[in-house]
């Protein structure tokens, strides 16, 4: 009897060791079933998503938007309530972390990260007392259609996994250049999701290329100047610190991701500076949210950059549980004084430029490398040694300078026929009133007198670079339909770059306006002859600034036809809107 039992026994064992390996397979994800080689498609990573979906109560999994070649935009919500509206976590006083992967498809560590940390969370508790007070949206692949143009060509410079997406959307589109301008549908999806659920911290995650270094993990922070001073200061004194701690103690010590002075030669420098609206980082920031730009090392195997990935999100998440209540308190005291009577007396930043005459000496874990000169092509060849680390003090120039200050208006006037700049600021969440009749305002304009334009597309449009401005007053008649956006509101950093000229990626910068710079009339030569003659007899001063142009301009002198377009720009029928930037501004 002693031995039937004790043979029961064992064969029950072996069933229920059977059993468990059975169900650990059941849930290892393609990275693990490659042995960290292999990143999956888009439609394994889904359906690992659905799968844990309908394993947990706690976690959610919805569309958001279709790409241009109809692929489901995903995203994920683990809640400990199972809530998955933004506004009902939070009145159950969890803060939100936003995490997304997949921008850049050929760079999709953050991805196979993400897939593992819900797995051990849904599947085998693990880091539950991590979203005590956190709830976390993930996006697995943010560019589906860059993500299925897979292959094993499409990262030069990146030490696996075996294949990967491609960079650009099906339309050729970076959607990390793409934030504030939103030309592809899947930033306008994915604008429209943030600022519904307006996380309280995001990360973005990335593989860098670069210069050949000790670290996985590096990472950047917008505190150089462009964000509110309180959520400057909770980053700078509060995240980072335990961040970095954390990371060390996990075996993956950080380091700000740093250009170099001279490029692939980190002995001639580090630089940092701040990110436009135009990166994720940097919309985060001008929407007053702190955000992760997190970049492993591309030269170091995939396995460790994937685990990388995962320690840093896990990190960040036990620094949120601990401070959630004074990154809250932080963010509504910014929201609150970015839309302040007094924030709009003080000067604003509009632009900056990291100080290259001030720097401060820090270690850098590097690689011996060796600088020689190309016998093949003549440059620069940087030859690096990752079997001999080594320590550098290096000078850090990270001390960013404003360069273009601003006085806010009380509003801008946006005019009815500008839609695509009203659809913009309705998407990006920002506040306005809509005139109901037609209304004669004074307002401020500018003429740009100047401005040269890049000779190649950047993003699928042609930005314009220098631009030379002139500010008057005037009164205009705006249409019905106009929208009033008055800049005493939260997204008031947001609304000014995108509205000024100067703003960093603005609307204009990016060609949104370049029909004002197209003139629609001409003279006939024969009018103008004539006409040139009487002006220059009945107009004072005419004939002086005629003669001092044809002196110093000798393309203006060699030319009839500038000279008489030029004779024209002074009569009465010259387009008097030509060139006018045509959004007001209330003082």
């Amino acid at each position: 009897m002693i031995q039937i039992n004790n043979r029961l026994l064992l064969i029950l064992m072996y069933l229920f060791s059977s059993l468990g390996v059975h169900a650990q397979n059941e849930w290892r994800t393609h990275f693990e079933k490659t042995n960290g080689l292999e990143t999956p498609r888009y439609g394994e990573t889904i359906a690992f998503l659905k799968k844990l979906d309908k394993a947990s109560k706690q976690l959610n999994v919805a569309e958001f938007g279709k790409s241009p070649q109809g692929r489901g935009l995903v995203y994920a919500v683990y809640d400990k309530d199972g809530l998955t509206q933004p506004d009902r976590i939070r009145k159950a006083g969890r803060i939100v972390l936003w995490v997304q992967a997949g921008i850049h498809p050929g760079e999709p560590e953050g991805k196979d990260a993400g897939l593992l940390l819900l797995r051990d969370l849904v599947v085998y508790g693990k880091n539950k007392a991590l979203f005590e007070n956190v709830s976390l949206l993930f996006i697995p692949i943010l560019n589906v259609d860059g993500h299925e143009r897979f292959g094993p060509y499409n990262r030069i410079n990146q030490n696996g996994p075996k294949e990967m997406g491609w960079r650009t959307t099906a339309q050729n589109l970076n959607l990390n250049r793409d934030h504030l301008k939103a030309d592809a549908p899947e930033m306008q999806a994915w604008i429209k999701l943030f600022q519904q659920w307006m996380p309280d911290f995001f990360i973005d995650t990335h593989t860098s290329d670069g210069a050949d270094y000790q670290y996985v993990m590096t990472y950047s922070l917008e505190i150089h100047g462009q964000m509110d001073a309180g959520l400057t200061a909770w980053q700078k004194e509060s995240y980072l610190p335990e961040l970095d701690k954390l990371m060390t103690d996990a075996g993956y010590p950080i380091f700000p991701y740093v250009s170099f002075r001279r490029w692939h030669d980190p002995r001639s420098g580090l630089i940092a500076g701040v990110s436009g609206p135009m990166f994720s980082q940097g919309y985060s920031a001008v929407n007053n949210r702190p955000g992760l730009l997190v970049e492993t090392h591309m030269l170091k195997p995939y396995a460790p950059r994937v685990e990388g990935t995962k320690q840093i999100v896990l990190s960040t998440l036990k620094v949120l549980s601990e401070q959630h209540q004074k990154l809250a308190a932080a963010i509504r005291e910014a929201d609150k004084s970015t839309a302040s009577e007094e924030f709009r007396k003080q000067p604003f930043p509009l632009r900056f430029r990291v100080d290259m005459k001030d720097s401060t000496m820090v270690l850098f874990k590097g690689v011996e490398y060796e600088h020689r000169n190309s016998e093949l092509t003549g440059g620069d060849w940087f030859v690096y040694d990752n079997t001999k680390p080594i320590d550098m003090m290096l000078p850090m120039f990270d001390k960013s300078v404003v360069t273009k200050y601003l006085q806010l208006p009380e509003a801008y006037v946006v005019p009815v026929e500008w839609t695509a700049v009203i659809e913009r600021l309705q998407w990006h969440g920002i506040r306005f009133r809509t005139l109901t009749k037609d209304s004669l305002m004074k307002v401020r304009l500018y003429r740009i007198n100047k401005a040269e334009w890049a000779r190649t597309p950047y993003e699928g449009r042609h930005r314009i670079g220098q631009m030379e401005l002139e500010e008057y007053e005037d009164e205009v008649v705006f249409p019905q339909g106009s929208v009033i956006v008055p800049s005493g509101q939260p997204k008031a950093r947001l609304l000014v770059h995108m509205l000024e000229p100067e703003g960093n990626g603005s609307l204009l910068e990016w060609g949104f306006f370049n029909t004002i710079f197209e003139q629609k009339e001409y003279a006939e030569s024969y009018v103008m002859e004539t006409l040139a003659r009487q002006m220059l007899v009945d107009v004072p001063g005419l004939r002086e600034e005629y003669d001092k142009r044809k002196a110093t301009d000798p393309a203006f002198a060699a030319s009839q036809q500038l000279q008489l377009n030029w004779f024209y720009s002074k009569s009465p029928w010259w387009d008097a809107r030509l060139r006018v930037y045509p959004i007001g501004r209330i003082f």
